[in-house]
């Protein structure tokens, strides 16, 4: 869009946007209106590259649209918690065999870590079971605050790839 389009779009809507507002704030309430203003000249922002006379009528017309979109939207989302049952909610308890695979999986990282280089292992092992941030790792251990992120990527690469592995086999 050319410089001269761009400013008189952004002219119309410092001049029409209080109006287009109260319009929407009718249908939708206080708390979408200017949503569906903002949303009506983002649309707008590429139609104007179509050269579309952009008169305070049609956007009033584009403003109601906007703003009974903006209604059934929010008609749906209401209903959604009402579809949903208790089932649904609850995730899937896994097979047998998805157990066995998730503990093959742990034990695959578990050895995979343990073969890590010992300061690599001590930094994920901080960070991972123990919660601790890069900058206390750092403090503790002297070292830099890229070292540890440096370490941490080292060990989840490995266990990446140990997955990886797994998976691929």
């Amino acid at each position: 869009m050319n410089d001269i389009k761009a400013e008189q779009l952004e002219q119309l809507y410092r001049s029409e946007s209080a109006r287009l507002e109260r319009i929407a704030i009718r249908k939708v309430g206080h708390g979408s209106g200017a949503d569906v203003v903002q949303d009506t000249f983002a649309r707008l922002w590429a139609k104007a590259l179509e050269q579309i006379v952009l008169t305070p009528a049609y956007l009033s017309r584009c403003v109601c649209n906007a703003a009974i979109d903006q209604l059934r939207s929010d008609k749906r989302s209401a209903r959604l918690p009402q579809l949903i049952t208790e089932e649904q909610y609850i995730a899937p308890a896994p097979t047998p065999q998805q157990i066995i695979i998730a503990i093959d999986a742990l034990r695959h990282v578990d050895r995979v870590i343990g073969q890590l280089p010992e300061r690599t292992r001590h930094i994920f092992v901080l960070n991972r079971t123990h919660d601790c941030t890069y900058d206390e790792i750092a403090t503790a251990l002297g070292i830099s605050y890229s070292t540890v992120e440096r370490e941490i990527a080292k060990a989840l690469l490995a266990c990446r790839a140990a997955l990886d592995d797994m998976v691929s086999d």
